[in-house]
């Protein structure tokens, strides 16, 4: 029989991040937040949207009923 785990054991820290590490955080990073926001405005200026937005558009009918079938699947799971 395999071995439980204690429900009160602290988790794993991240490979590569020490436990006590001054810089490590959980919930709410804000060092990701703010990295993302970054590359997210560096993407904008850049003027890639436009061309990410064709590439990644439906190529047929059918593709495009199955994206509208998705999103509605997930908008059903969403918080009203």
């Amino acid at each position: 029989m395999p071995k439980r785990k204690s429900p009160n054991r602290k988790p794993e820290p991240s490979p590569g991040v020490a436990p006590d590490d001054p810089q490590l955080q959980g919930e709410g990073n804000y060092t990701a937040a703010h990295r993302h926001r970054e590359s997210v405005r560096d993407f904008v200026d850049a003027g890639l949207v436009e061309d990410a937005a064709r590439q990644a558009a439906p190529v047929d009918e059918s593709e495009a009923s199955e994206l509208k079938q998705a999103e509605e699947a997930g908008l059903s799971h969403a918080r009203k």
